[in-house]
């Protein structure tokens, strides 16, 4: 029985060690960058968003992949915005039609949107999270690293589930 317990523990300190090993090598977000209009919120750097999580969704208002994410995005918004998490959407437009503000605020209205929204119409924020996909969400540690990534639809569940891991975790 002693033996057991020691390959329990061995295998929970080994568990720990490559966990905390893992959360050191995630690369840190980078800074929101060319971004020409911020609606909903005054300009955000992730510097000041330190110590909180961040949800940052790549995003554009036509693509039908995005608006089927949207009503998990705002969900989460505004069940943990209390709670310490940020939502910062980034539209990156895919048509010329979509780097009009007035449309993306149009759209913003249409899809409930209040979480801040950074309009990154020269894909410089796309290009600097090397970002391919619409709709693409990065989540952000309280020390600004970025600990996970989803490409497209669905992981919804998983994708919550990170967010209240990250939030319970000591800042």
């Amino acid at each position: 029985m002693y033996a057991t317990f020691k390959k329990i523990a061995l295998g929970a300190l080994i568990a720990t060690a490559l966990m905390q090993g893992a959360a050191q090598a995630a690369p840190q977000a980078p800074e929101f960058t060319g971004i020409e209009t911020w609606l909903n919120s005054e300009p955000l750097t992730m510097e000041s968003l330190r110590g909180k999580v961040v949800l940052v969704d790549f995003w554009t208002y036509t693509c039908i992949n995005c608006i089927r994410t949207l009503p998990y995005v705002t969900s989460w918004y505004q069940k943990y915005k209390d709670q310490g998490l940020v939502v910062v959407g980034v539209h990156t437009p895919e048509f010329p039609f979509e780097r009009s503000t007035p449309n993306v605020e149009k759209a913003l209205q249409r899809y409930g949107i209040t979480y801040p929204v950074a309009q990154d119409n020269r894909y410089a924020t796309w290009t600097a999270y090397r970002n391919q996909y619409w709709p693409a969400a990065y989540l952000i540690d309280k020390q600004g690293r970025i600990v996970y990534s989803h490409f497209g639809e669905g992981r919804y569940k998983e994708t919550e589930a990170q967010i209240q891991r990250l939030l319970a975790e000591p800042g």
